[in-house]
């Protein structure tokens, strides 16, 4: 029995870090999916267990651990959310005409159109 509890306890160690490792992996994805009050919980949450992992004797440094670095990666998070939400917003491209583009006259024939000039 006690070597069942054990087993349970190091699978449940194991699968804390499934949170800073999702939230890590979700830096790739588009931050208009970012939901703000999750991620402001997710911090919260994240700084209470880090707080308890160092009150408790002997200190849970492995639950510190994880929590720092799912508090890092939600803060990373809120930061690309807020870039994109309230961020300056990026200007667009000019496109140009390449020199070797024509232009057709109607009449079957086609005259090279002139390039543009950006300054």
């Amino acid at each position: 029995m006690a070597s069942l509890i054990s087993r349970g306890i190091a699978q449940l160690k194991i699968a804390n870090w499934g949170l800073p490792l999702a939230a890590i992996a979700d830096l790739k994805k588009d931050p208009e999916i970012i939901s703000p009050k999750m991620t402001v919980a997710l911090c919260f949450y994240s700084m209470l267990f880090m707080r308890f992992a160092l009150q408790v004797k002997p200190k849970n440094r492995l639950l510190f651990a994880c929590h720092f670095a799912n508090e890092c990666a939600q803060l990373m998070q809120l930061a690309r959310f807020i870039n994109y939400k309230y961020g300056t917003p990026q200007p667009m491209k000019q496109y140009q005409v390449p020199a070797s583009a024509t232009k057709p006259t109607g009449t079957g024939t086609s005259t090279p159109v002139q390039p543009v000039r950006s300054a």
